[in-house]
């Protein structure tokens, strides 16, 4: 996935995260930062959101089943991927990825995983604790390989 995509795909799904959270129009125009106007329009389908209000969604909710359906367990790890190409430091603890995720490869104390939705890759230790994230396979089995040596 890139920008666009997700821009596009989490466009459709604001009004289920708002419906989801129980906000009126106007409080979720208020909570992303956008007027209700603006709200309106993405929720028919007649813009798509910026990649600030794509941003402040998956921020302010991520805890929605709806976006953890389309992204993931942790859309701002899908987020912060897509944003910089790459994670590349230690980070939060996961759950681990026995629902969103398909080991790709074992190696030493880490493994290699590709998210089913957004099909980045990331690199966990045995703790669960991720170590790195990327959308390109081949960078991430090169790291995979750093991180081991």
């Amino acid at each position: 996935m890139d920008k666009e995509q997700i821009m596009n795909l989490i466009s459709t799904k604001i009004k289920l995260v708002r419906v989801e959270s129980g906000y009126t129009q106007d409080k979720m125009a208020d909570i992303l930062g956008i007027s209700k106007k603006t709200l309106i329009q993405i929720e028919k389908g007649r813009v798509n959101a910026s990649w600030a209000i794509v941003v402040a969604t998956c921020a302010m909710f991520n805890e929605s089943e709806v976006l953890q359906s389309t992204l993931g367990n942790d859309p701002l790890e899908v987020i912060a991927t897509i944003a910089h190409d790459r994670i590349d430091s230690p980070k939060d603890k996961t759950m681990g990825g026995k629902v969103w995720w398909n080991e790709i490869l074992k190696q030493g104390r880490f493994k290699l995983q590709q998210n089913v939705i957004s099909k980045h890759y990331r690199i966990l230790d045995e703790d669960g604790y991720r170590w790195y994230s990327s959308l390109d396979k081949n960078e991430a089995l090169a790291r995979l390989k750093e991180v081991n040596n």
